[in-house]
This record gives structure tokens, C-alpha cells and sequence, in this order.
């Protein structure tokens, strides 16, 4: 069994580094790639395809989203699956306008990463000047590139609330307790709608998560999947 990690928007495989040891006892770690595809669903049909036999599946914001049509597209191959700072909503008008604006700037500026304002939004507000972290954040980005931006920004993201009742596997679902990005609501819907579904809260931490609290974080998914996977 592997350890299959879903990462966010504009977010690479150095967003779970801290976490590496954590995870080690659960099997290897496989990354998603989410840099192809310019849709939800393509980004699942391809993860699938590269996924192995048996997984953990863990999905982060945006990879939430991947992660749970994952789920419905392999129901027989996920284990457990882990939703951390994620929604079943879609997005609204102005965020999806907003999204679409920045992520149709031309082709030939120069793209340096996610803006400063962008990262330390989403960021737990004691850490909006923290530099290392925000340059973290800025890094992931600017070596996912443009080209990768321009599309990620493009998606739509397609509530998937009335969808959520499909995913039959052991869920934790987990929330950030000062994420300005996703409400507790978002995480409490997810549990509601899961069935069986389980809810923690990282309380010290902003939408970030696996950067901004890694250690709280294994505290929670480590013995959850113990349980879990020991039982199945």
C-alpha cells in the first residue's frame, strides 16, 4: 500500500516535505501530477491512471476536490482518503472571475510566482510576515511556471456536495482553525455529507496546513490511519 498525496493550486510535491517521516510507516509516498490538465476530472483520470493498485489518498484545497472524483473513479483502490482545507463547493462568481483575471495575463510576462498578498492570505494571519514561509510558497509556484498557473486558474471548480454520498471509504476530514479561505462550515459539510466521515481541526494554523503545522497535522492523520487501515 502506498501513500497517494493530492497537492493544491500552484502547489508542488515540496508542500508535504515536512511531513515525509510522518508518512513513512504507511507505505511510499506517490505524487498527483496536476500540472497537465485543465480540468478537475482529466487531473482524477490521470492521477488514476498513474495511481497503484492500493492506496492512502490525500488531498490537499484544490486536490481535494481531485481526490474525491479519485475516489469515485477507483472506489475499489482507495483505503482511506484524507480531505484537508477543502470544500464541496463550487466556486462562486466573483472568485471564479477573479481567478479567471489574473490567470489570463499574456503569455509573455514574466512569471514569478504567487503574489506576496496571495501567499500571506492564505497563511494564518501571525505568519503574514513570515518570510521563509511565504518564500515556500512563492518557490512551489515559480517552479510549477506560468504555463501551469494560466491553466490552474482557469478551472472550474463544480460543487460536488450532492456527489459526496458516493465515497464509501474511512474520510478525516480536516480543517484549518484561522484558514481564511475555506470555512469550518466547508469542512463541517464535508463530514455531513461523507458518509461515516470524521472532522478534526488544526486550530493554530491558516489554510497552509501541511507547511504552516506539519507536525500538528501527523498528529491527527497518523493515528486516524492506524485505526483505519488496521481495521480493514
Amino acid at each position: 500500500m502506498s501513500i497517494f498525496l493530492v497537492p493544491g493550486y500552484m502547489a508542488d510535491e515540496a508542500l508535504w516535505d515536512d511531513m515525509a517521516d510522518g508518512l513513512a510507516p504507511f507505505g511510499p509516498t506517490v505524487h498527483a501530477d496536476l500540472r497537465h490538465d485543465p480540468t478537475i476530472e482529466a487531473m482524477a483520470q490521470r492521477a488514476v491512471a498513474d495511481a497503484p493498485d492500493s492506496f492512502i489518498l490525500v488531498g490537499f484545497s484544490m486536490g481535494g476536490y481531485v481526490a474525491r472524483e479519485i475516489a469515485r473513479l477507483a472506489p475499489e483502490r482507495v483505503r482511506a482518503l484524507v480531505l484537508i482545507a477543502t470544500s464541496s463547493r463550487a466556486d462562486t462568481p466573483s472568485l471564479r472571475k477573479s481567478r479567471g483575471t489574473v490567470g489570463a495575463a499574456a503569455a509573455s510576462v514574466s512569471f514569478s510566482g504567487l503574489s506576496r498578498t496571495a501567499i500571506a492570505t492564505s497563511l494564518h494571519p501571525d505568519q503574514a510576515h513570515n518570510e521563509a514561509l511565504i518564500e515556500r510558497v512563492r518557490a512551489m509556484g515559480v517552479r510549477l511556471g506560468g504555463e501551469v498557473f494560466r491553466r490552474q486558474s482557469a478551472i472550474v471548480r463544480a460543487g460536488d456536495g450532492e456527489r459526496l454520498g458516493e465515497i464509501r471509504c474511512p474520510t478525516l476530514v480536516i480543517a484549518a482553525g484561522h484558514d481564511r479561505l475555506r470555512s469550518r462550515e466547508e469542512s463541517e459539510e464535508l463530514r455531513v455529507g461523507i458518509p461515516g466521515a470524521e472532522l478534526a481541526v488544526i486550530e493554530d494554523s491558516g489554510h497552509m496546513v501541511p507547511i504552516e503545522a506539519p507536525e500538528a497535522l501527523l498528529d491527527v492523520m497518523a493515528p486516524w490511519l492506524e485505526r483505519v487501515t488496521a481495521a480493514r
